[in-house]
């Protein structure tokens, strides 16, 4: 294993807050983990005495990393640490804890025991690692707890678009019982992504490809899809709502995540431009998530 970088700032909590955000969802390369924390318990303040360390496999662009900060949080330059010989990514993610969803319960390996177990649940195991989605950051939870409402749609072609961990993937398969389409751009995601259904029992009906958008024969193969999830960021989102036109079959449904709210207008405009129209969203600021459909 490579060694590990970490940028750390202090400062009040509401700017790291919106830092963390931005470091995790709308730069790229995204941090790997972010992690918050009191700075000095004894000190009363506590609108001040917050640390956030955002943590990197690879040497970060410091300038992109500092402009995001000072653009988002008003932060000054981050500190950059050199980490040991370890997998501070799955260190720093270790310990979240269960995550509820509608009936979908997120845990990792290490929260095996802490299941709540009550009738209807449908478990999940998404361990720490390296591929977005393990249901803590508020547009995956957001995406479950709306999918949750559909279990008795059951559409025949689905896509999980820009999959990451794939757990909008295991989550379709296992509640529809349907075979779900699970592209990302990123090759480890994608390595990640056929674990995580394995372990999830759904490895047969969850196909994971590396795609960038739909420019893939499989997912040309198995258009048009009556429901696509794509939980990604505001600018993707907006550039793929013509391609999403082409591919998504009359009264399809599109699910769309990853946006802020100050977004939200310019991407719905882009997909009312490509035929669909907003049917249901769920307010959870700043990360709304969206439900369209192709009319």
């Amino acid at each position: 294993m490579t060694s590990s970088y970490k940028v750390t700032w202090t400062g009040p909590r509401a700017a790291l807050e919106k830092t963390a955000d931005a470091l995790s969802e709308l730069m790229w390369p995204t941090a790997g983990a972010v992690s918050l924390a009191k700075e000095d318990a004894t000190v009363e303040d506590g609108d001040s005495a917050w640390r956030l360390d955002a943590y990197f496999d690879a040497p970060p662009d410091m300038d992109a990393v500092n402009a995001v900060a000072a653009g988002h949080g008003g932060l000054g330059a981050g500190a950059l640490e050199t980490l040991p010989d370890i997998d501070w990514v799955a260190h720093a993610l270790e310990g979240l804890g269960v995550v509820r969803c509608g009936r979908f319960v997120l845990y990792g390996v290490h929260d095996a025991d802490k299941l709540p177990g009550e009738d209807g649940d449908i478990p999940i195991r998404i361990d720490a690692n390296q591929a977005f989605g393990t249901g803590h950051h508020p547009t995956t939870a957001g995406c479950l707890t709306l999918l949750d409402r559909f279990a008795g749609f059951a559409p025949k072609s689905i896509l999980d678009l820009g999959c990451g961990s794939a757990v909008l993937a295991i989550a379709a398969a296992t509640l529809w019982g349907r075979d779900v389409l699970a592209s990302d751009i990123d090759a480890t995601s994608v390595e990640i992504a056929v674990e995580n259904a394995r372990l999830n029992g759904v490895g047969a009906r969850v196909t994971p490809l590396v795609a960038a958008g739909f420019d893939h024969p499989g997912i040309a193969e198995a258009a048009p899809f009556d429901f696509v999830f794509a939980n990604i960021l505001a600018g993707p989102l907006a550039e793929l709502a013509p391609a999403m036109g082409r591919h998504v079959a009359k009264n399809g449904r599109v699910m769309l995540a990853g946006l802020m709210s100050e977004q939200e207008e310019r991407v719905t405009a882009a997909y009312a431009d490509a035929g669909f129209r907003v049917i249901n969203r769920l307010d959870q600021p700043p990360w709304p998530v969206l439900l369209l459909v192709r009319t």
